[in-house]
């Protein structure tokens, strides 16, 4: 059996990596102009969030990838 129980997606987010994730939240709401309090927000939230912790750490990259054709 494995000696690793979980994979490093279900480690939990330090308060670097949400400050990245905040970063890029705000400048594609920003750039949208998106209300941040909109559920079209909280989605992208979600987007950036699950985005990071697939191993995208580079904020312009966040923001191209969550960002997409809305961009």
């Amino acid at each position: 059996m494995s000696d690793k129980l979980f994979s490093t997606r279900d480690e939990p987010l330090t308060s670097e990596d949400l400050d990245v994730c905040r970063r890029v939240h705000e400048a594609l709401c920003s750039g949208l102009k998106m209300d941040r309090s909109s559920e079209e927000a909280d989605r992208l939230g979600s987007l950036i969030i699950e985005l990071y912790r697939q191993g995208v750490h580079d904020e312009s990259q966040l923001r191209l990838l969550a960002g997409g054709r809305r961009a």
